[in-house]
């Protein structure tokens, strides 16, 4: 009796199988379907999502190829800075924020110190615009040791060499294990270095004296405008060995 029951109940099983299936056909391209505009509104939600506040130790801003082009950060993680590809070995422990330009090279940034211990305080501020693959040639800073002030608008005069090379031979006296010649290297690498005078300041003195300072190609002023912290106003020029050679006024 069995094998005469197949053709009975074999179709009603059969056509209820092919039922199923398609139901989960259905089921899956349905779902996939809904997952995927989830999956997009979330994408652009969060893409144009406003935070009322953020929490981070350092953030980086990169270009859309990925490339670093600015970094905020704490005092604990700050971007040791670089140019060429290059790392500068050292520490760099300031809060700020650091621009990188389109080949990777730090261009300057903004930092900040402050603190007070036992009784004696320090601070420094910068606002540093570099020079293309050199340091700084344009900065207004800012410092103060213990009552001390000295803050102004400063302009360098860079050399057209790359600050590359120097980072290299600097990188190198850093892995010297002994200190004393360690330091000695570092010095001497300095020393050697193609000078970067500056040509220009013009703020507040630690004296409380108000001044525009003009400088020749090797650094030493030669031209003085001066309001002291008396009221006393002159000019004065000086000669290469700083000796003033004219007054306005004379006395």
């Amino acid at each position: 009796m069995r094998p005469s029951c197949l053709p009975v109940c074999g179709g009603p099983m059969s056509d209820s199988v092919q039922a199923q299936i398609q139901f989960l056909r259905i089921y899956a391209v349905t779902s996939s379907i809904v997952l995927v505009v989830l999956c997009t509104s979330a994408f652009r939600q969060a893409k144009s999502q406003a935070l009322d506040e953020l929490t981070a130790g350092r953030i980086n801003i990169v270009d859309a190829d990925g490339k670093l082009r600015m970094v905020l950060s704490n005092k604990d993680r700050m971007h040791p800075g670089m140019m060429d590809g290059k790392l500068i070995d050292r520490p760099r422990p300031v809060a700020g924020l650091l621009f990188f330009n389109e080949e990777g090279d730090e261009v300057g940034g903004l930092t900040f110190t402050g603190r007070e211990v036992n009784g004696s305080r320090r601070a420094n501020a910068g606002l540093m615009f570099d020079q293309f693959k050199q340091d700084q040639t344009i900065g207004i800073t800012y410092s103060e040791t213990d009552g001390r002030r000295f803050a102004g608008l400063q302009v360098w005069d860079r050399p057209d060499s790359k600050l590359s090379e120097l980072i290299d031979k600097l990188n190198a006296a850093n892995t010297i294990v002994d200190r004393a010649e360690r330091d000695k290297a570092i010095a001497a690498i300095r020393a050697a270095a193609s000078p970067a005078p500056r040509r220009l300041f013009a703020g507040k003195t630690q004296d409380r004296s108000a001044i525009v300072s003009l400088a020749d190609a090797a650094g030493k002023p030669r031209l003085n405008l001066t309001v002291g912290a008396d009221g006393d106003p002159r000019i004065e020029f000086l000669d290469e060995t700083g000796k003033v050679v004219a007054r306005l006024p004379a006395k």
